[in-house]
């Protein structure tokens, strides 16, 4: 029988063990519930963190797409009429290589394929309504050219004949304008030639030019030497282009020389100022628009626009020809030389064909040159008038331009023949009749000579 003592003992011993238990889970717990606290105060954290970067990073997207509206957008716009402008990059450079970067660098390519694709729709439509405009100038200057020879070969009184001459030549002048934005807005060059000596071109590109009696033509060229029909036409156009460009750069008291040799794979005509040359950008950009390699749109040429070198790179590229601004002229200025290819050139025969009067002769010896047939010693001039009244000689004096006679004078001693000497202003009146003249000679005889242009 077990005793009241030992069964009090015994329960409060497992009261005891009780306790401690309770205690010990109690703490367990407790314990346990400071390591949640703990660990949510770090879950928290690092979501405050995520928070903040979070918030961070979204501040730094929107900079940067705010930099790139505000800044990168428009000077990529502005870069494709202006090359040299530099387009700010992203304000983080450890965008490089990153999705986002890419995606900001395509933004751009985007941008500058369209502004270039509506540069050329908007060129391409100015291009077409100047043909349009130059189409109608042209037919008008030449109806205008029409009426003065006709009143050059109605009227013979000497002074009437002078002031139409000049007016003829300004009306050349116009013409070789309208010609030249044609020809730069994508036009045919408008006139379709038979093959002609090569001389006769570059002296054709001379007179369409006021100052052309400051130009000076030597010819090292075998006789004969011509040029295929549809290459007569560009030559002249890109010759009077860089005589233009010379004279207009260069003192009224100075020269520009032009010499005609022969060449390895064609004919060179190298035409050499003493005017101010170019400086190296200048230069750079010369040749780009004559080379001819790659399209100019109207805008990249100035205001006012310079057509005169964007006609020349549209005509090398059409007709195959080659011109070079690369080497300075001895002179201080500038040289320009065309190369005309071996496929573009022709012969013909100067015995049926001569040159014109006024093209400066060979300075080829007799023993450099073919044998001709026989030719007379003075040969009949070879520009006259529709209605015969006026010939062209070349003048006594030796500087090549032509005098002007009439028929019923040509039995008058020589000192009696001779016009008297011209100022420039009279001078370039009289080449402009001259070509006009020729022109019109060759319409009727094509056998001489060129079409009327």
């Amino acid at each position: 029988m077990i005793e009241i003592p030992d069964l009090a003992a015994g329960g409060l011993a497992a009261g005891t063990l009780s306790a401690f238990v309770l205690a010990g889970g109690l703490l367990s717990s407790r314990r346990r519930g400071a390591r949640q606290q703990e660990e949510i105060a770090g879950l928290r954290s690092q979501v405050d963190a995520a928070r903040a970067e979070t918030g961070g990073v979204s501040r730094a997207y929107a900079a940067e797409v705010s930099h790139l509206a505000q800044r990168r957008v428009p000077a990529e716009a502005t870069r494709a009429a202006h090359p040299h402008v530099q387009v700010p990059g992203p304000l983080h450079p450890d965008l490089a290589g990153t999705e986002l970067g890419a995606g900001l660098d395509g933004v751009l390519d985007g941008v500058a394929a369209a502004v270039a694709q509506e540069r050329k729709r908007v060129d391409a439509a100015a291009r077409a309504g100047m043909r349009g405009a130059t189409r109608e100038i042209q037919a008008g200057l030449y109806r205008l050219q029409d009426q003065l020879r006709g009143l050059q070969q109605r009227y013979d009184d000497p002074e009437l004949s002078q002031t139409l001459f000049a007016l003829d030549h300004e009306n050349e002048q116009s013409l070789r304008r309208a010609q030249v934005t044609a020809v730069v807005c994508g036009a045919w060059v408008g006139l379709a030639r038979e093959e002609s000596h090569l001389v006769d071109a570059v002296t054709g590109g001379q007179s369409r030019l006021v100052g052309y009696h400051r130009v000076r033509i030597h010819n090292h060229l075998e006789t004969g030497t011509a040029l295929v029909s549809h290459a007569v036409e560009p030559v002249a156009i890109i010759v009077a282009e860089l005589l233009d460009n010379a004279l207009r750069h260069s003192a009224p008291d100075t020269e520009v020389v032009v010499n005609l040799e022969r060449a390895h794979h064609g004919v060179s005509v190298t035409i050499d100022d003493a005017g101010v040359g170019m400086s190296p950008d200048e230069r750079a950009y010369a040749q780009r628009m004559v080379a001819g390699t790659e399209p100019i749109l109207l805008s990249e040429l100035g205001d006012p626009p310079r057509m005169g070198l964007a006609a020349i790179g549209q005509l090398t590229r059409q007709f195959d020809l080659s011109v070079d601004l690369s080497s300075p002229s001895p002179y201080g200025g500038v040289r320009a030389v065309l190369l005309v290819k071996n496929h573009l050139l022709s012969r013909i025969d100067p015995a049926q064909r001569p040159p014109a009067a006024a093209a400066p002769r060979s300075t080829r010896t007799a023993a450099e040159q073919p044998v001709p047939e026989a030719v007379p010693l003075a040969p009949e001039p070879v520009a006259a008038y529709d209605t015969g009244v006026i010939t062209h000689e070349p003048a006594p004096d030796g500087d090549a331009l032509p005098q002007r006679r009439r028929r019923a004078r040509a039995a008058l001693p020589a000192e009696t023949a001779a016009a008297p000497a011209r100022t420039p202003e009279e001078s370039a009146a009289a080449l402009g009749a001259l070509q006009s003249g020729t022109a019109a000679a060759r319409s009727a005889a094509p056998t001489e000579g060129n079409e009327p242009r």
